[in-house]
Formats: structure tokens, sequence, C-alpha cells
């Protein structure tokens, strides 16, 4: 009986002791996650970001690398070419069905659902990644959402006797106080205060077609705008030429275009809520300004915003899927703080977005809520494959639609003219990546 005993208890040891070794080689066994970022004003803030996710996460390490935009996608491509990529990499709206349907990226939509994710981050926002995608699926975790505002002058809408403007403005209502804020203030017969500033530029173009409900883009990704794109587009470009209520693109050459607004140049303007940083620089408190919802458009029927977030993805040939999900989650959301936003962009992290801090009410514009609210309404962009070569911020066969519109306003080509040899170029681009 007692060699039994004896015999049951070495057994026991034994197995205790490999249970145990097991134990002590899984607590040796070290992750070291890979995380690449193209934002080198934040490294240190990123590194103390790391350091207090490590203390919380005993085994995991981060090691950080750091470029700037300019080498950072040449550098993210050629490790995606090596299927090397970082487990963790900031990731643009301009990039992100492209990576996407390359399978350059790790489906999140199970992780999403077991964490309940939406719990603590706007689903909103997270669906307007998905639209851009093209997909049925999310391939990236949001951190940062930018959409677009109608900035206007209130010290000039004052002086005019004009009403700001609401949510119930129409676009008959911000063409009428275009014209009426457009003046010879000095008597020299130029106009130096415009009513509203444009040109051909996406943020401030595209806010308006989708608040007329419109498309620049077909389905099967052609650019054909529709009815009311077009309308949208049509309305911009007679501000111009017709009301003489906005100035052609040449005339504000020598300006900065982020700079016209806060220069009191113009008094209305349209353009992402990121320029509420460079206005309190360039303005500061010399004059009185607010932000406002883009007119909604005589054909929609709902609020339709324009917005597109900034994420983190995580590469699908990691070897630490759950601590790769763990920490871009942290760096989405629990690790950072409302200073780490320039002002203007909207945590996607609902606790940082609802931190008082976001709205100072030290400084202007005193409706930041109106960014929050439109976090959680439908956002629409234009991204596509090829985007910067169609709308015209790359070298291409076509000056895409940034250049077809300042050419329309300059009075180079008529309306119709210029957005029929428009369509062919940029067709002629969005042909090459959409077969």
């Amino acid at each position: 009986m007692k060699k039994i005993i004896l015999a049951l208890l070495i057994a026991l040891l034994a197995v205790q002791g490999v249970s145990a070794a097991g134990t002590v080689e899984a607590e040796a066994e070290e992750i070291v996650l890979q995380w690449w970022d193209w934002n080198p004003s934040m490294k240190d803030r990123n590194e103390a970001i790391i350091a207090e996710f490590e203390a919380k996460n005993p085994g995991v390490t981060v090691e950080l690398s750091t470029y700037a935009t300019s080498e950072y996608w040449t550098k993210l491509r050629i490790q995606a070419n090596q299927r090397k990529l970082p487990d963790v990499f900031t990731m643009s709206s301009g990039y992100l069905e492209e990576w996407a349907n390359a399978g350059l990226l790790m489906e999140l939509d199970e992780m999403i659902k077991k964490d309940n994710l939406f719990d603590t981050f706007y689903k909103s926002i997270f669906d307007a990644g998905k639209s851009i995608s093209g997909t049925d699926s999310y391939y990236a975790i949001p951190f940062a959402l930018v959409t677009t505002v109608l900035y206007y002058n209130k010290d000039h809408f004052d002086a005019a006797g004009l009403s700001y403007p609401d949510d119930s403005w129409t676009w008959n209502d911000f063409t009428s106080a275009a014209k009426k804020l457009t003046k010879d203030t000095d008597g020299d017969g130029k106009t130096d205060q415009w009513g509203h500033w444009f040109y051909g530029r996406y943020a401030h173009i595209e806010p308006w077609v989708y608040a007329n409900d419109g498309a620049l883009l077909t389905p099967d990704k052609r650019f054909a705008p529709d009815a009311n794109a077009m309308a949208a587009l049509r309305m911009l470009t007679d501000l111009v030429l017709v009301d003489g209520a906005a100035p052609s693109q040449k005339e504000m050459s020598a300006l900065r275009q982020q700079d016209v607004f806060p220069q009191q140049v113009a008094s209305m303007w349209v353009d992402g809520g990121w320029n509420i940083d460079n206005n309190r620089i360039v303005a500061g408190d010399s004059f009185n300004w607010g932000i406002a919802r883009i007119p909604q458009g005589p054909a929609a029927s709902t609020k339709i915003g324009n917005g597109w977030p900034d994420y983190y993805a995580i590469s699908p040939d990691t070897k630490h899927a759950e601590a790769a999900w763990k920490f871009a989650k942290y760096i989405a959301g629990e690790g950072l703080a409302i200073s780490d936003y320039m002002a203007g962009k909207i945590p996607s992290y609902k606790a940082l977005a609802e931190d008082e801090g976001f709205a100072d009410p030290t400084k202007q514009p005193e409706e930041m809520d109106l960014l929050i609210k439109q976090a959680g309404e439908e956002l629409r962009s234009s991204f596509t494959l090829g985007w910067s070569e169609w709308r015209g911020y790359a070298a291409a066969e076509t000056l895409g639609l940034n250049g077809l519109i300042d050419a329309i306003i300059n009075g180079e080509v008529s309306f119709d003219e210029g957005m029929r040899e428009g369509a062919e170029g940029i067709n002629s681009v969005l042909a090459r990546y959409y077969k």
C-alpha cells in the first residue's frame, strides 16, 4: 500500500512539475510587437503610451518605428511586398480600399463583436471605414475622425446684419449671405472681402455634393456625377462666375489656402475640422468666428456629412494576433488623452470625445459640439483606388477634378465643356484601377 501511495505521489509531482514548467515557459515567452507610425511629432508621446501599455501587460514589448509621411508609405509597401508588415501600423482612408482588398489587413469583425467594441467606440466612424474599403467587413480601428464644417466670420455677419448659419440654412440662404458679405471695404473698386472661398480641393467640394445626397462616381467606379452632384458643382462655380461672391482660384494664389479665412479675406469657407487649430494660431482672437454644418441641399432628405478616419491596422501575418489587437485598441482609445489630438480632430473613443477638454470654453469656436454630432451621423467620402490621381494630387494623364474645378472658376473653360473633357481624363485613371 505504501508503495502504491509513493508511486502516486511521484506521479503527481511529475505532473505538477510538467505543469509548472509549462507555466514558467509561457511566462518566459516574451511577445514583441512592431508598431509603425507616420507622425514624428508624436514620437515621444507614443513612446510614453507604449511604456504605459507595457506596464499593464507584462511580457509584451512594443518596438516603435516612426517615419515622416513622405517616406512612410514607400517603406511600408516594401514590407508588404515581402510579407513582413509590422504587427500594428497607421493606416489612411486614402489607402484602406487598396490594402484591404489586397489581403494586407487583418479582418477584425470577430474581435470587434467579441469585445462589444461599439459600446466604447463610435460605430459610425467604423462604418465610414467599411464604406471606404468597399467591403462588408472592418479592417482597421479608427482613432481619429475628420469631418468638414462651414467656417464663418461672426464679425462680418454682425456688420452685415445677418443671422449666423444654423441647421435650418438652405443653399439659398448661403448664396444670399455670400453675396451680401462680398464687399469693397476700402473703396478702391476691388473686392477685398469675399463672401465665400473655395477652389478644387476635395474638402472644399465634396461636402456640398454629399449635403445634396449626390455622388461623383457610379457604383462601378466611373466618374459620372449624378444630377444632385452636378447641382452642387454648378452652385459653387456660379458663386464665382455668376454671383461674384467668391474669388477665382488664381486670385488667391499668393496665400496659403488655409489662411484666406483666418486673415479675413473671406467671410465663409468649408474645409476639415482640423483647420480649427490653424485658425486659432493665425487669427488668434483678432475676430470672432464659428463653425456650422454645411447647408443641406434641396435634394437631400437627411443630414449627410463628409468625413474620413485615420486608423491603426493589424498585419494578417502577425504571430501575436491577440496582443496586437489589444495594443491597437489601446493606442486608438484608452491609452490616449484629449491633448493628443489636434484641435478639430474627433476621437473615435467615446470617453475622449465626451471629455470636457474637447470643447475648450476658453477658445474659439464655441460650437465644438457640432463635431461630436457629426461623428454619430452618416459620413461619405470620395476615397477610391487611384484617388490621388483622379482627384488631382499626383502625376497623371489628367489634372483631375481639382484642376478641372480650378480651370472652370478661373474662366479657362466653360462648365459644360470642362465637365465633359474632365470626365474623360478622370475615367482614364479610374479605368486602370477598376477593370
